[in-house]
């Protein structure tokens, strides 16, 4: 059965990526080791890791005023690392709560310093981005959310800020260009659009560290990973492996304003088709619309179940919406075929005919 991979995260990859990765497995280069055997201080890993880090500038557009580490410990570690590095315990940062991660990193950051909320979506269960908010002069940093997985909404611009920008990019991260060099932190974890489970990548502009009294553990210092080489601790190699061959397809592909184009074809594919049959209702705001995680629901309640198993049947999976909010989610990172949409498209159309 050909499969259709619409898992949140993890997620697809693309099948060159997944070829190379299993050969490299058992004999990775031809040394006679396999990847998840070599050293992480070797030149073989460091070649690995050199060359992920420029794919990054390269992707972003960067300078070398930035730094990219590849650290243990998921995007969620990154709620409490971000505030530890960059929030005093008497300054205020300012955080855009547009759904459950932000809700978490806000959770997170008081444990370190003031909050201030300047946008919230919940008075329409986050169904739309709020994006009429004013930043405090005094703001150590603006927090939000690039891409809300489980909600289904994305920020189609940035917010214009006076104040250091952080964003959390975990699920759209390499999937459009943007102008990477207006913020001073990004972070994600892999597992999305870059590859694998297992790690999470920082990019971070390299003078905003160092402004805050509190000690922080070295294994937390974003300047001990920078002044170490990245190689602090040892990092999960395999995973940069992953990462790396995942940034080489992006790169041989056309790069972002390819992943761009190509995530709107799959988002119109089936946003129109949701629009055009009465059984389906798309939940989010149309243009607060995510191109990656579409979240929607049955108009009558009765009628998921049946749905869901006629994907299953189909070799559909992660349709299911997040337990949080329940419905469907149709999640199209950048591995999706077109193929994989046009086929939920008409499972779509046909389970209208038969339930209406």
């Amino acid at each position: 059965m050909n499969m259709h991979n619409f898992n949140s995260g993890p997620s697809i990859l693309p099948q060159p990526v997944l070829e190379e990765a299993a050969k490299a497995i058992i004999n990775y280069n031809n040394i006679g080791l396999s990847i998840l055997e070599i050293g992480h201080r070797t030149s073989w890993f460091e070649e690995v890791l050199h060359e992920a880090q420029q794919s990054v500038k390269d992707l972003m557009q960067l300078n070398d005023s930035y730094e990219v580490l590849f650290l243990h410990g998921g995007a969620t570690t990154q709620f409490m690392q971000v505030p530890m590095n960059l929030l005093d315990t008497n300054a205020t940062a300012a955080y855009c709560d547009n759904g459950i991660w932000g809700s978490k990193a806000i959770k997170e950051a008081k444990l370190f310093g003031n909050v201030n909320v300047v946008a919230s979506s919940k008075d329409r269960n986050h169904t739309y981005i709020n994006k009429d908010f004013t930043i405090p002069a005094d703001a150590a940093y603006l927090h939000y959310t690039t891409n809300n997985t489980v909600e289904g909404t994305q920020w189609h611009h940035i917010p214009e800020t006076h104040v250091p920008l952080v964003a959390d990019m975990s699920s759209d991260i390499f999937s459009r260009p943007m102008a990477f060099d207006k913020f001073s932190l990004i972070y994600c974890g892999a597992q999305k659009n870059m590859g694998a489970a297992g790690v999470t990548m920082v990019v971070v502009k390299k003078d905003i560290l160092g402004k805050i009294s509190r000690t922080i553990p070295p294994i937390m210092d974003y300047r001990e990973h920078i002044a170490a080489g990245a190689l602090l601790n040892t990092p999960p190699v395999f995973a940069i492996y992953l990462s790396m061959l995942t940034l080489r397809w992006i790169k041989e592909n056309g790069g972002l304003t390819v992943m761009e184009q190509k995530a709107k074809e799959r988002a119109h594919l089936l946003y129109s088709t949701i629009e055009s049959l009465p059984n389906f209702v798309a939940t989010v705001a149309p243009e607060d619309r995510s191109l990656m995680n579409a979240v929607f629901v049955m108009k009558d309640p009765a009628q998921e179940k049946p749905f869901l198993d006629e994907c299953k049947k189909l070799g559909m999976v992660g349709v299911k919406g997040h337990r949080s909010v329940g419905g469907l989610r149709v999640s199209m990172y950048n591995a999706l075929p077109l193929s994989s949409v046009q086929a939920m498209c008409d499972l779509m159309k046909d389970f209208a005919n038969r339930y209406n």
